[in-house]
C-alpha cells in the first residue's frame, strides 16, 4: 500500500493491523503531509482496491502514493486545456486493481501512471497487465512516470519530484507528449 496523504496512511495502518491473511506492507513518504482532515479512526481498506478521485473522459492518471496531489493539480490544468481528465488512486501496488485499470484503459485515450518508485515497479506491472489482456491493442497511449535510474541531487521532496518530472508540470508534459502535442509543451514552457 502507498498512502496519498496522512488520512490514507491512517487507514492503511488500520488495514495492516487488521489483516491476518498474510504479509502486508505500506510505504509512507518523508517530509510533510498535505494537510488533509484526519479521521478520528482509520478504516479497513479493501485489499487490492483503488478509488476514483475525479471523473473525466479523455485522459486517465493513475497515481500510487503521494503523487496523487500533483495528479489532481495536473488534471485541473489539463481540464483547462479541454482535456477531460480522470484521476485514480491505486492505493495498492499488489494486488493490482485490475478492474480499475481495465476501466481506465477502455474509457480513455491516454493512461499515465505516476509513482515514487523506480523502473520495474508499479507502472511496469500495469503495463504488463495491459499488454497481457490486449488493452493496448485499440490505440491506448500509455506512459509510466517514475523516478529515473540516475542520481538526483538531495533537496526537498517537492524539488526532487519536480526534477524527476513527477510533479503536476511533469504529468501535464507527459500527457501532451503522449498526444503528440509537443508544441503545446513548448508554448507552455515559453510562457
Amino acid at each position: 500500500m502507498a498512502a496519498a496523504d496522512e488520512a490514507e496512511l491512517k487507514h492503511m495502518v488500520r488495514t495492516a493491523a487488521d489483516y491476518d491473511e498474510g504479509p502486508i506492507s505500506f510505504r509512507y513518504p518523508r517530509g510533510e503531509g498535505v494537510g488533509v482532515e484526519m479521521p478520528e479512526r482509520g478504516q479497513f481498506l479493501e485489499i487490492g482496491k483503488g478509488r476514483i478521485v475525479k471523473e473525466g473522459s479523455r485522459i486517465a492518471i493513475l497515481s500510487l502514493g503521494t503523487r496523487l496531489r500533483d495528479a489532481v493539480l495536473a488534471a485541473e490544468e489539463l481540464d483547462a486545456h479541454g482535456l477531460s481528465t480522470t484521476v485514480a488512486d491505486a492505493r495498492f501496488a499488489k494486488p493490482l486493481d485490475t478492474g480499475l485499470i481495465a476501466r481506465l484503459a477502455r474509457e480513455h485515450a491516454v493512461l499515465i501512471t505516476v509513482e515514487e518508485g523506480a523502473i520495474g515497479g508499479f507502472g511496469s506491472h500495469v503495463a504488463q497487465f495491459l499488454a497481457t489482456n490486449g488493452l493496448l491493442d485499440s490505440g491506448l497511449k500509455f506512459r509510466s512516470l517514475f523516478l529515473p535510474d540516475a542520481y538526483i541531487e538531495q533537496a526537498s521532496p517537492a524539488a526532487m519530484y519536480a526534477d524527476a518530472g513527477l510533479d503536476a508540470t511533469g504529468i501535464v508534459t507527459a500527457v501532451f507528449h503522449a498526444l503528440g502535442q509537443d508544441e503545446a509543451v513548448a508554448r507552455k514552457g515559453a510562457s
